[in-house]
Order: C-alpha cells, then structure tokens, then sequence
C-alpha cells in the first residue's frame, strides 16, 4: 500500500513538473496587433499639438487634421508640418570667406598647451561670426508643404475653424492616416500614407466638393530660416530660391524643380488624373484634379530626377507590409494583465514610441533631437544622444535598425581624428553636435563634452551581442580600438595620489559646470572605466594582446567622489547637495553611472542608493529633460527598486509630457524631442529583460501582484 501510494505521488509530481517546464516552454504568445492597435491615435478637434507622421525613418511627412499640410502655419507653433528627409540639407553661401580655423582657442589643459577647441568666441566679433555660420550650416530643409485648398460655397478658402466633425486616426499597424471632417457639412475624406521605399507620401481624397471643383491640391516651398529651430513656414525671401514646374505629356504628372544657391532637388507629384497646375505666386502652387467624386496622388521627393513614383495603391501596400513587418519582428511587451492604473499609459508610451522611432530615427545616419519633423539646433544631430535615439534597436531584438546609422562613425573617422590631433590626444575624439558629413558645430559646451565618447562601443557592443560573430569583430575593432586610444589618452594622471582624473577641460551630461574648474564627473568616470574594459575585452575576442595603456587607465582611474555616504555630482563640486546649491537642475547624470552601466565593481550600490534617495527627494525635477526619467528607471531597476523605476518612469513633470501622438513634449521651443521616446524603450526592456547576472523576473516592475507584464523578444542591458 506504501509503494502504491508512493508510486502514485511520484506520478504526479513527474506531471506538474512536466506540466510547469511545458508551460514555460511554449508560453502563450503576445497577440501584438491587439496591444498595437489599441492605442490607435485618434484626434477630435484641431491640436496643434497633435499632428500624426508617417515615415520610413529616412523621411518623414507631419499632417494637420485634413491629413495633409494645409495649415502650417496655423500648426507651426505646436508639432509644425515637416517635411524632411536624411538628404535635405541646404549650406548658405559663405560671403564673409569664414575659415573654420577662426573659431579655433587654444586652452592649456592637463599638460596639453594649446589644445585646440571649436568654440563661439564672443570676446572676438569676427570669431563669434565664424562659429555661428558653421554652427547653422549645413542646416536641414523642409521640404515643402502639401496640402489642400478647400473653398467654401462663397468662394473665400477655408480656415482650421471651418473643418468640423473632425475624425482622424492613425492606425498603427498599418501606418495609415485617415482623416473625415466636413466644410459647411459637406463630406470629406483624406486617406495618407508614408512611402516605405522612397521619399515621398501617397493620398486619396473622396469628397462632393470635387464637383464643383472646390478641393486643390496646393504645393508651397519655404525658405530655411537658418535660425536654431526652422518650424518651415517662412514663405518671405522669394528672390532667394527658384521653384520651376515641368507638366509631362500625360497631363498627371508634375515635377517641380527647386534650387537654393548650390543645392536642388525634385518634388513630383502623380495622379491618377488628369490635373491642371496653377502658380499662385513664387514658390507657391495649387493643382485641381479632374474628379468627380475622389481622386489619388502620389508625392516623391528626391535630389536625382530621374526616379519612378509608386502609386497610391502601391504606396498602400508597401506601408501595410512595411509596418506589420516591423510590428511582428523583435520584441513586444503586454500590460493587459497589469490591475496598477498606471500601465495603460506606459503601454500607449512604449507602443507610440516604438512607432515614433521607427518613422523618424531609422535611417542612415544619426538623426536630430526632434526627428524629421523641424529643425532644432539647425536640425543637427548630437552624438551624446545617439544612444537615446538608437540603443533601444538591439534590446528589442532589431539590430539592423541600429546598423543603418552606425556607418556615420566610418565617414565621420578621419575628422574625429583631426579633433583628437589638434587637442593632443592619440585616436579619434568624436564629434558633438555635427551634420552627415561629420563636421563639428563649435561650441562653448558641446566642445569640451565628453560622454558621446564611449557611446560607439557600448553599441557596437549590442550588435556583437546579438551577433557574436568574427564579421562584427572585425567590422567595428577599428572604431572601437581607436575610440579607446583616446579614451587612454584623455586622462590626466595625478602623481600625488597615483591615480588618473577625467578633466580639468571637461563639462559632463549636466551641462551647467565650468569647464575650467569640473573635474571626475561621475557618469563619466563609470563609462570610460566600462568602455575600455569592453575594448579589452575586443581585443581579447580578435586573439589580440590586452593594451597596457587601456589597463593602466582602467585599474588607476579615479574613484566616483563621496561626501557623506553619497556620490557627489563631481569631484570638483563637494557642496552637490547644499540647499544653496545651483546644481540641482538639468540632468541627474550622477545615476547615470548605474543606469545603462553594470556596477563592474567599481559603484558601491549602498553609496548608490542613499545617493538615489538625496536626488530623488532634492533635485529639481521640473528642471529636468526628457531622457531623464529613463534614466531614473533604469538606475533603480540596478538597485533593486522597482517602484521608484515606475515613480521615475511616470513622474508627473512637463517635461515628462506624452502627448495624444506620442511626441515627447518638452517646452514652447521643443514641442517634441526624441530622446524621450528612446529612453522609454531601453529602460522598458532593462525592467523586463533584466541585465547580465540579474536573477529577477521582470526585475523594474514590483512585486505586488499589479504589475504582470508579459513580454518576448527582448535582450537583456550588459
């Protein structure tokens, strides 16, 4: 009777056990197009801060509630209606023979005399003039504006407040944007989509008021501005560019030649009938179909003329296949299961900004703070936030995403080498705020930053670790091995003390110290200890000695400064706390040195977390910046604390703004900025997928049965 029952309760053991390791096998998998779609973006009114883009990540189209661009200007002050692409940049002519060599100053820092940096010299008025051309040129264009005239029954045209019964949608899934709203309650319906293959937009419009010829299509080409933010609405400067139309034999096609002084382009647009162009002023024209009762046309823009216009049914395919092709790739995390009343919001940040970057920061090159949608900071990007546009792409399982832009590095190494030469250092020094052809925007803070330094690494690190393989060694070890040259050759070494210093000549992620005096930064400190072990490590991979000058670096850098139990925000900054202080504003990077970093042994969590309490309870967080609130996520997801990773996340700060589209809001000057987007990315799969050596499942989110997040295809941070 004993072995029977025995017997019996091993047999149901041996079944929950297999029943368990089953389930664990073959979980239930993600219905991804239900939590997609569910967050649809639905817009009811005019929003100037809700206008939807489609892209392809290489260019992007913004619309207004017509689902085109027919009221810029009424839109330029909330989410302007760009159109930008990865080619469209536009150089003034350089009158005053600048020489960048004129924004050149020599500083003596760290036994390195006459260290040459590009900077705004405002102590010499040809200097200053210098480095503000070569700061706003090359400058990024809009391409022009498309969209629709709609007369109303007495002739004049109408305005934003006469669209009414606005009902518009973007569905995310298929990268469509359709649009129904009435004119005097006449009817009228505008379907939009992005061109997934070239530069360009495909639509169709169905309305009554196509009989009595009273919808055109209008075109109109600004002129750059070549101000810090360009919102592409300045329609003044009309003998500053050309605009030439070619009507083709067919009646249906339009090429429309634009020239600014060096730079031209062409914009063509196709329809599916006949259409007759009208010029209204310079730069300014309308077409009106010959419809009845709806009509389609398809808009490319392209520097080479000769190119082939898809379609709008083809447009239409190619952005459905696109889209559900990105959509069922990678990974996908599901907060239907989460009971916290915080989820459904956090779900709609992820889903939209997954969209969001794909449409705008996917293409070849590093793209700038507000995407393809207007110019900020003459629509250049900045390297130190390359890893907040793109580090996401791997840890959601798409690489190639990441390698698209990664070959900028390769075009921009003989300049980068150039800096690291003038300012006596061995290597390539990575430029700051730069363009496509790798120049270096001068500047007074962006030139002596140096956290952009080890971002190549630590990517190229995510693509070898989701491909592990010889090609990716060998691809990427020329940047990576000269990146650290510098990297070895940066420090200061201090005798005294046996140790090497980062800085003086340094301002770190908060930008508010004086490079003169800032020294050991901690984020810094963290990151150039990790990116040269991770060289090493290269090195090591490629059958390579270890560089002693990479491990001398490594083993004597200078300790993360503590005063009273808690990291300071630099060494050279022992008052970082005092109620007097004036550096409890801008990024809180001292947690950056945990948040995308493993602790390597060289953080002490205990020093760390009482530091995560002072900045949590003193800094001034309505001073903060979009990526900030990540990066809290992320540093308290490392320490064990998800309920501060979900305060960080969600914290209730303008600046931590989502708005109906999904833009990251910031302020009046940058009503969308997507850094924010990407952070959200990478810390949400940090708080999912853990970090090498975490033990924890779902380890950012806590324990308390509220929070059962289901995801799959996520990497883990190193």
């Amino acid at each position: 009777m004993k072995k029977t029952n025995l017997l019996f309760l091993l047999t149901l053991a041996f079944i929950s056990i297999y029943s368990c390791n089953k389930s664990v096998k073959t979980p239930q998998k993600i219905d991804r197009k239900a939590v997609v779609t569910r967050h649809n973006v639905q817009i009811k009114q005019i929003d100037t801060l809700g206008s939807l883009s489609v892209g392809n990540g290489r260019f992007a189209f913004t619309v207004d509630a017509t689902g085109l661009q027919s009221f810029p200007e009424h839109y330029a002050l909330g989410v302007p209606l760009g159109t930008q692409s990865e080619w469209g940049w536009h150089t003034l002519p350089n009158s005053e023979n600048f020489e960048f060599s004129e924004t050149l100053k020599g500083y003596d820092f760290n036994g390195n005399p006459n260290s040459l940096y590009a900077i705004q010299n405002r102590e010499v008025e040809r200097n200053m003039a210098a480095a503000d051309y070569f700061r706003a040129n090359p400058h990024r264009l809009q391409l022009g504006n498309v969209g629709l005239e709609i007369l109303k029954e007495n002739g004049a045209l109408a305005k934003p407040e006469d669209l009414k019964n606005i009902n518009q949608e973007l569905n995310l899934w298929t990268g469509k944007i359709e649009s129904r709203f009435t004119v005097e309650g006449v009817p009228v319906k505008v379907i939009t989509y992005g061109n997934s293959k070239t530069d360009g937009i495909a639509t169709k419009i169905e309305s009554p008021l196509l009989q009595e010829k009273r919808i055109k299509v209008k075109l109109r080409f600004p002129y750059p501005t070549n101000q810090f933010a360009d919102r592409g609405v300045n329609y003044s400067n009309s003998d500053m560019h050309q605009t030439n139309v070619d009507k083709k034999e067919s009646g249906k096609d339009f090429v429309f030649n634009r020239t600014l002084d060096n730079d031209t382009y062409f914009v063509e647009a196709n329809f599916n009938t006949k259409a007759t162009v009208t010029k209204i002023e310079d730069h300014y024209y309308t077409l009106l179909p010959d419809a009845e009762n709806s009509f389609e046309v398809a808009v490319n823009f392209y520097q080479n003329k000769e190119q082939y216009v898809l379609t709008y049914n083809e447009t239409e395919e190619n952005s459905i296949t696109a889209w559900e092709t990105f959509w069922q790739s990678g990974g996908a995390v599901d907060f239907s299961e989460c009971t916290d009343s915080r989820a459904f919001e956090l779900e709609r940040r992820v889903v939209l900004s997954q969209y969001l970057t794909r449409a705008q920061c996917a293409g070849n090159y590093p793209v700038q703070e507000t995407g393809l949608t207007y110019n900020s900071w003459y629509g250049k990007p900045h390297m130190e936030m390359y890893w907040w546009h793109a580090a996401h792409y791997p840890l959601w399982g798409r690489t190639p995403l990441l390698e698209n832009s990664m070959g900028w590095y390769f075009s921009a190494y003989d300049n980068a080498k150039l800096i690291a030469e003038r300012q006596g250092y061995k290597g390539v020094r990575w430029q700051k705020m730069t363009d496509h052809d790798a120049g270096e925007a001068p500047s007074n803070v962006g030139s002596f930053l140096i956290w952009q330094q080890p971002h190549v690494i630590y990517l190229a690190e995510m693509i070898y670790r989701n491909n592990p393989s010889k090609e990716n060694l060998e691809k990427y070890q020329k940047l990576i091995f000269s990146t650290a040259e510098f990297m070895a050759s940066y420090p200061n070494y201090d005798a005294e003390n046996d140790r090497y210093i980062l800085g003086k000549g340094v301002i770190p992620a908060q930008e508010c110290f004086n490079k003169l005096e800032t020294f050991n930064p901690p984020w810094e400190l963290a990151y150039w200890k990790w990116g040269l072990q991770t060289a090493q490590k290269w090195q090591e991979r490629l059958g390579l000695e270890p560089q002693k000058d990479w491990q001398k670096i490594i083993d004597k850098l200078s300790p993360m400064a503590q005063k009273d139990g808690v990291y300071l925000v630099a060494e050279s900054v022992p008052n970082s706390y005092d109620s007097t202080s004036e550096h409890l504003i801008d990024h809180p990077a001292v947690l950056g040195a945990l948040s995308a970093l493993p602790h390597n042994n060289y953080v002490d969590l205990e020093v760390m977390n009482r530091t995560f309490d002072l900045v949590d309870k003193v800094w001034t967080w309505n001073h903060t910046w979009g990526w900030d609130f990540p990066l809290e996520a992320m540093a308290a997801t490392r320490l064990n604390r998800p309920e501060d990773a979900i305060k960080g996340l969600l914290r209730d700060e303008i600046t931590n703004t989502y708005l109906p589209n999904g833009h990251n809001y910031q302020n009046e000057r940058l009503t969308l900025y997507l850094p924010g987007n990407g952070g959200i990315l990478s810390a949400v799969a940090l708080m999912c997928a853990g970090y090498d050596g975490n033990t924890i499942t779902n380890p950012g989110f806590p324990k308390d049965g509220t929070w059962n997040v289901k995801w799959e295809g996520l990497h883990p941070m190193p």
